[in-house]
């Protein structure tokens, strides 16, 4: 594994041995220690078994969809309508300022939930397309997290730890195993617009999610933009073509070149690599986000609002195609579903966009193959409470913050299809069978793409960097096909 301070040290003892000699360093010498614009940092002994999967397609739905209302279903809690959590569910565990010393009153989820498929998983009615592909999606019932608030819940579930700083794991994905393609990003990162209808709380979201942290920065994740250029800068200037643009490049790759060797740092050459990639994807950006191309019947899987630039129909088409192209992750940022009130108002806009998308996305991937060695997840930061927060009405109620128990789906990528794994209790408060942490989620992921997550690490500050951090995590075996 290549260590920046290491290769510090090497290019000052060669850059004196140079001087010494008498030798000038120019840019074919350079080569020899630059060779090729996409040279891999990454550790030689992560992978250790064979990989069930490529690729990653990761869905977030921030904002932390309640999964009472979604995957979780609790049809007893029917009866239990405004009736105090008992102390002995909720055991005096932390709660949010929001809802802190006040009541705690059962609200249960006004949806309907059916079985479906050859094993009987129960899908909420709305999930209509979801459950129509649900012998090919897991659900865990049984994930749990530490962050109580977005800020930090979002950052574990995107890096691994509650701290900004961390890499992304897309960055470490890039970084573990390298790119599969030469034209694009490692590590595309999609945001997309929610539904409009009714009162919205939503936070921001930030770039630190698909940072790289202290990895190599080429390793930190290109988000596209919904409007303009895809990327920023992505166009030449008025009176600048490509031409010209190659000419400048080289003569600023020689002066980079020429720097690196006199000062010797590593983030250099990834200013070299990077723009000879912004150069290739000047071409390759284009082509791979004009959807005019794909024929009527795959924009009709998709949904209505595919056309819609920015929308999470479009991006799930974008992510195929990138997917196609072999980028190595995708990250679909999904924002909305902060439902502390009002939330049967907003609850099935917000299931509307995602759930034809994402179903579609499901069949797509399959119908060309590419299922089986791309890995889809799709979680938010954490649940929502059973208990009401605001106004309580049979079909009037909100959700504050819950990291003890929340869902997730998986399917593709080695992913057993057609399950549900892990359970509640009766309030889905607390887990009852099979726990998943987000570290094991985030060590299961790396073992279907080959990679032990132990061994997965980065020197920085003292310690052997690992996206799972140094508390235990577990590969969950029971999900895996």
């Amino acid at each position: 594994m290549s260590d920046p301070r290491i290769e510090f040290d090497v290019l000052q003892d060669r850059r004196r041995f140079l001087q010494n000699a008498g030798v000038g360093l120019g840019l074919p010498a350079m080569a020899s220690l630059l060779p090729g614009v996409r040279r891999e940092e990454r550790p030689g002994d992560a992978r250790t078994h064979r990989a069930r999967a490529k690729r990653v397609i990761f869905l977030f739905m921030a904002g932390a969809p309640s999964q009472l209302d979604t995957f979780d279903h609790k049809p007893d809690l029917a009866k239990r309508f405004q009736e105090p959590l008992p102390p002995s569910v909720s055991m005096g565990q932390r709660v949010t300022a929001m809802t802190r010393g006040r009541e705690q009153r059962v609200a249960p989820s006004m949806y309907r939930f059916e079985q479906k498929g050859q094993n009987g998983v129960w899908w909420c009615e709305l999930f209509p397309h979801l459950a129509a592909v649900q012998d090919r999606v897991c659900v865990v019932k049984s994930m749990h997290t530490n962050a109580i608030n977005h800020d930090p819940g979002k950052t574990s579930l995107c890096t691994g730890a509650e701290i900004p700083g961390k890499a992304s794991m897309g960055a470490w994905l890039s970084y573990g195993l390298g790119s599969l393609n030469r034209d694009l990003p490692d590590f595309v990162v999609l945001t997309s617009a929610f539904w409009t209808g009714g009162k919205r709380n939503v936070q921001g979201l930030y770039s630190r999610l698909w940072g790289s942290g202290f990895l190599p920065s080429r390793h930190q994740g290109v988000a596209f933009q919904t409007n303009g250029d895809p990327v920023l800068f992505l166009s030449n200037p008025a009176g600048i073509d490509r031409g010209v643009r190659r000419r400048m490049l080289d003569s600023l790759g020689e002066l980079n070149a020429k720097h690196r060797a006199e000062i010797g740092d590593p983030e250099i050459a990834t200013t070299i690599a990077q723009q000879e990639m912004a150069f290739r994807m000047q071409m390759s950006v284009p082509e791979v986000t004009d959807i005019d191309s794909e024929p009527r019947h795959i924009k009709e899987l998709y949904g209505p609002e595919v056309e819609k630039n920015g929308s999470f129909a479009r991006n799930c088409l974008l992510a195929r195609r990138l997917i196609e192209r072999d980028v190595r992750f995708v990250q679909i940022f999904h924002r909305g579903w902060d439902h502390h009130s009002i939330l049967p108002q907003q609850l099935p806009g917000q299931c509307y966009d995602v759930d034809q998308p994402a179903a579609a996305l499901i069949l797509d991937l399959e119908r060309r193959g590419l299922l089986d060695d791309t890995l889809i997840v799709c979680t938010g930061e954490f649940g929502r409470t059973v208990y009401c927060q605001g106004r309580l009405e049979r079909d009037d109620y909100g959700r504050d913050h819950h990291p003890r128990c929340f869902s997730a789906w998986l399917a593709g990528g080695g992913i057993q299809g057609g399950i549900d794994y892990g359970e509640t209790d009766d309030f889905s408060y607390n887990i009852a069978k099979d726990p998943v942490h987000v570290r094991d989620l985030h060590a299961t992921i790396l073992h279907q793409l080959g990679i032990d997550h132990e061994r997965l690490v980065f020197p920085f500050q003292g310690l052997d960097q690992r996206l799972t951090g140094v508390e235990p995590a577990r590969v969950v075996h029971g999900i895996l096909a």
